[in-house]
């Protein structure tokens, strides 16, 4: 698989989850371990494109993937996701963000614009309650992203 930009070949157990090979084995520690049951959302990671908890993924799934965690989301932190975070001063504990931007920078891939319901779907839990805030950031977020090209719309 590919990790951040790189050939990663993990020489772990196959059902190994992802969160534990980045982990430990990458010392991605970026990527937090909140509750290993799919209801926090702090370990999300970009899987080929699509949000993924990596508490839940197995080794065996990724295979040739292409994997992106908070720490190769942007090299300087230019993301647009992480400067709207920045610009509406959403960190209270922080143990939730790379988790939430990393979810919010797979939905923006996909959906430019999202709707209330798409955002209110997000999986991602914040302990502290800062909702307000993280709406905010992901209309800051939205309008500062370019959109994403069509390959299937002609010009």
């Amino acid at each position: 698989m590919t990790v951040n930009g790189e050939g990663v070949e993990y020489k772990l157990d196959p059902e190994t989850p992802l969160l534990w090979a980045l982990r430990d084995a990458s010392n991605l520690t970026g990527t937090k371990y909140g509750c290993d049951s799919r209801d926090c959302g702090a370990c999300t990671v970009i899987v080929d494109g699509r949000a993924a908890l990596s508490c839940i993924v197995a080794l065996r799934e990724l295979e040739g993937a292409t994997v992106t965690t908070i720490e190769g989301l942007s090299p300087n932190r230019s993301h647009p996701v992480q400067q709207a975070w920045l610009a509406e001063q959403v960190t209270m504990c922080g143990y939730c963000e790379p988790g939430f931007i990393m979810a919010i920078a797979a939905l923006l891939q996909t959906t430019p614009m999202p709707s209330e319901e798409q955002i209110a779907a997000l999986p991602n839990i914040c302990r502290c309650g800062a909702y307000p805030r993280i709406k905010k950031a992901i209309a800051r977020a939205a309008q500062a992203t370019p959109p994403v090209p069509n390959p299937n719309l002609q010009t």
